[in-house]
């Protein structure tokens, strides 16, 4: 292998030309001629058995071009890598120049790491939503876990309210016919959860056990039945029984029921101290999200496509393995959302990668003006963490992902943390 050009095209991109021996060639050629001939019939020889001359008659002097360079690139390319000083990580875009004689020449377009600047990145503005108030928030758990150990108690005494279940027989008609599938009994219907179509658990409100009375509705547009959508129905009521929910004392005992403490205040400071972290690190992550998209906009500098070809692709296959968590592939998922991968790519994952590999440019370079650096600490509790996700030894994923690759995700980190230490945060209204 010889360099014959090297030369710099545009931004990030170099166009290099380098030859191979014709000895080289020729033998690659023999190569996958061995292993193609072998299922090739060929008038007058046995399958398997005609010489390469006749064979290059019959279907062309190139025939076995392509798969002959496709076995020599991976061969000698590192090689033209090592001669040119350019590092990639992105498949290159390979040419033929010329077949001869003297043997084969080449022409890579090869895409290396660009260059980018970004300046004002110190005092960013951004704005995210407020962080939620943590007692509001407690109360809610509080109020939910009571709702989830309630127990029904039968009502005799009084009408219907809001937050009762009414046990109810019903049935619907539409211009005073039974339609399919209005008819219950004995039903249990909250009244106020909004389970039934809008202005019917309304209606059901200060009735008493043992009333038959008739509700009126109107169905709404966009009902999922065409014969019903947008009609008006009466529905005929008869109420049997009226029951409460009877919900728990905010005691020592609720405590022991729904949680590992054994009295109601250790189970409230736990909780607090749990739904505070959780507001604090979604919050974090909104601020985070923020500046990666005021960085992406503000970085400058010629990003080739094969770095967004990438991140999209990498988007993808998580964007799938996401989806399969629901339990149904990426087909259904396309036929039930109506849409196509490309929809996907173009107005979901495109927009996501362009973000991420601008802003990882940006903090790279954020890193290399401010002279941070990913420190030891950061490094292995970065493996703790991975190796506690994939549930793996800590040394046995060493030996897998290399420390330079670590090292780098943590530099990013630095400078996110370095960007965030100098930004404007505010609160969305």
């Amino acid at each position: 292998m010889k360099v014959l050009k090297q030369e710099k095209v545009q931004g990030s991109a170099y166009e290099v030309e380098f030859s191979i021996e014709n000895e080289a060639f020729q033998n690659a050629i023999q190569k996958v001629y061995r292993k193609e001939v072998k299922n090739m019939n060929v008038p007058g020889f046995r399958k398997g058995k005609a010489p390469l001359s006749i064979v290059r008659k019959l279907y062309g002097e190139g025939v076995f071009y392509e798969d002959a360079i496709n076995t020599l690139i991976p061969e000698v390319f590192p090689s033209v890598l090592e001669e040119t000083k350019l590092e990639t990580n992105y498949q290159p875009e390979f040419d033929i120049v010329s077949i001869d004689e003297n043997g084969l020449v080449l022409k890579a377009k090869i895409y290396v790491k660009p260059e980018v600047e970004i300046k004002d990145y110190e005092g960013l503005e951004i704005t995210v939503p407020a962080l939620a108030d943590v007692e509001a928030e407690v109360e809610r758990d509080i109020t939910a876990a009571r709702e989830r150990n309630s127990r029904e108690v039968e009502v005799t005494d009084r009408a219907v309210q809001n937050g009762d279940i009414a046990v109810i027989d019903f049935e619907g008609f539409l211009n005073g016919v039974a339609f399919e599938g209005g008819k219950g009994e004995n039903h249990p219907l909250e009244i106020g959860s909004g389970s039934f179509i809008p202005g019917f658990e309304e209606q059901i409100v200060g009735k008493n056990i043992g009333d038959n009375f008739d509700i009126n509705v109107t169905f709404p547009a966009e009902y999922g039945a065409e014969e019903l959508a947008g009609k008006e129905v009466v529905f005929k009521i008869a109420l049997h029984a009226i029951k409460s929910k009877e919900l728990p004392e905010l005691d020592d005992d609720f405590a022991v029921d729904v949680s590992e403490f054994n009295t109601f205040d250790e189970y409230k400071a736990d909780l607090t101290a749990k739904i505070e972290k959780r507001l604090t690190e979604n919050r974090d992550r909104d601020i985070s999200e923020a500046l990666l998209k005021a960085l992406a906009e503000k970085v400058e500098g010629d990003i080739p496509e094969p770095m967004f070809a990438e991140e999209v692709q990498h988007q993808l296959e998580s964007f799938k393995a996401n989806v399969a968590q629901y339990g149904f592939d990426f087909e259904t998922y396309l036929k039930i959302t109506n849409m196509t991968e490309e929809n996907v790519i173009e107005t979901t994952l495109r927009p996501r990668a362009e973000v991420m590999v601008k802003s990882r440019l940006a903090l790279e370079k954020i890193a290399a003006d401010n002279n941070l650096s990913a420190s030891d600490e950061a490094v292995e509790s970065q493996y703790e963490a991975m190796a506690t996700a994939y549930k793996m030894e800590v040394e046995k994923l060493k030996e897998i992902i290399k420390r330079e690759y670590i090292e780098k995700d943590c530099l990013a980190e630095a400078a996110l943390d370095f960007v965030k230490s100098k930004a404007v945060v505010k609160d969305a209204e």
